[in-house]
C-alpha cells in the first residue's frame, strides 16, 4: 500500500544549527524548495536535506504539524564507509556509541536538538548517507499502534522482551516503543511528521479512517497531486501522497 518514505520531519529550535550539523557535519545535500513535496511548504522556517530518496526536514515550531521531538531514527551508509565515519565524527568531538546487528554495525550520536541519529551499515551505494531505514515512534498502547500500522501494510517482524517495543517492516523499519530508553539512551519520537508515497492516498486513509482524529487534504505538488494528512492514535502525523 505504501511505496516509500518521502520525508521525516523533526522539530528544531535553530534552523541554522541544523544546517551546520546535517549539512556540514553529516555532509547531506540541502534540498531546494522546488524539489520537496508541496505538502512540506514552510518557507524559511525549515531546511530539508537529502537522505537518499527521503527528505529529512528540520523545522521550527511555528505551525502544525510541528515535526518530531527527541526522535530516534537511522540513516543508511555504505558498509565500507563506516570506519571513516566513526573517525570523522570522533575527531569532531562527538560522543559516539556503537551496536552491532548481525554483521552490520551502527554508530549513534545526538543532533543539536536531542534527536538520536543512527548511521548504520546498509547495502546502499552512497557515497555518504543514502536513505532512512528506521524510525522510532513512542506510543501509549502497543496493540493499538501495531494494528493501525498493520492496516497500512506494515508487517511485524520482532517483539522486544517484555513487549515494550514492536518492530515492523514496510517502506522502512518502523519501531513502536512504549516509553523507555533504548540503545544509546534513545527515545521514541513524539508527534512525528512522516510522509508516505502511495498510489492511492485516499485508500490508505480509508484503511485506518475509524482511528484517525482528523483527515485533512493539503496542497500538493506543482503538478496538482494532492496529499491527505491524518493524526494517528498517538498524535503522530502521517501524510499520504501520490509519487
Amino acid at each position: 500500500m505504501l511505496s516509500g518514505l518521502s520525508w521525516l520531519a523533526l522539530e528544531v529550535k535553530d534552523v541554522a544549527a541544523s544546517r551546520e550539523f546535517y549539512g556540514d557535519v553529516l555532509d547531506m545535500e540541502l534540498l531546494a524548495d522546488d524539489v520537496v513535496p508541496g505538502a512540506l511548504a514552510r518557507g524559511s522556517e525549515q531546511a530539508a536535506f537529502a537522505a537518499g530518496d527521503t527528505a529529512l526536514v528540520c523545522r521550527r515550531p511555528d505551525a502544525v504539524p510541528r515535526g518530531g521531538l527527541h526522535t530516534h531514527y537511522a540513516m543508511s551508509i555504505p558498509a565500507g564507509e563506516y570506519d571513516d565515519w566513526w573517525t570523522r565524527l570522533e575527531d569532531a568531538g562527538f560522543d559516539l556509541d556503537e551496536h552491532t546487528f548481525g554483521d552490520a554495525r551502527s554508530l549513534y550520536l545526538y543532533d543539536p536538538d536531542g534527536n538520536c541519529v543512527e548511521l548504520g551499515q546498509q547495502p546502499v551505494e552512497g557515497p555518504g548517507i543514502d536513505g532512512v531505514f528506521e524510525v522510532v515512534l513512542e506510543v501509549a498502547d502497543l496493540d493499538v499502534a501495531q494494528e493501525f500500522y498493520a492496516d497500512l501494510g506494515f508487517e511485524t517482524v520482532d517483539e522486544g522482551a517484555g513487549r515494550e517495543r514492536v518492530r515492523m517492516h514496510g517502506p522502512m523499519a518502523l519501531e513502536l516503543w512504549e516509553p523507555h530508553l533504548g540503545l544509546a539512551d534513545a527515545r521514541g519520537g513524539v508527534h512525528v511528521d512522516l510522509g508516505f508515497a502511495t498510489d492511492d492516498p485516499d485508500a490508505a486513509v480509508d484503511a485506518v479512517a475509524d482511528r484517525v482524529t482528523d483527515r485533512e487534504r493539503v496542497e500538493g505538488d506543482a503538478g496538482g497531486t494532492d496529499a491527505v494528512r491524518v493524526h494517528d492514535p498517538d498524535g503522530h502525523v502521517p501524510t499520504f501522497h501520490a509519487p
